[in-house]
């Protein structure tokens, strides 16, 4: 499957993203979990803080600091590590 975080916002408003190809029961069901918990990209974060899109082929789920799940954490940090 392939994976897709675009984080966008903060104090500078520098725009990161990362894109992994990777398969296995551990990425399923973390991305099942991460996209399960988003919001439609209406939902509000805090000032200056990171909003975020994850992408698992085609799907797209957004989601914002500090309302991040621990599997939406985990596969933003994993995501953004190893696709850079």
């Amino acid at each position: 499957m392939r994976i897709r975080v675009r984080r966008t916002g903060g104090f500078a408003g520098i725009e990161r993203s990362a894109e992994v190809e990777a398969s296995g029961p551990e990425w399923e069901s973390l991305t099942a979990a991460a996209l399960a918990d988003g919001d439609d990209g209406g939902g509000r974060g805090v000032p200056d803080g990171f909003s975020y899109e994850i992408t698992v082929d085609g799907r797209t789920a957004h989601c914002r600091d500090p309302h991040l799940t621990d599997a939406q954490r985990t596969l933003v940090t994993r995501v953004l590590k190893e696709g850079a």
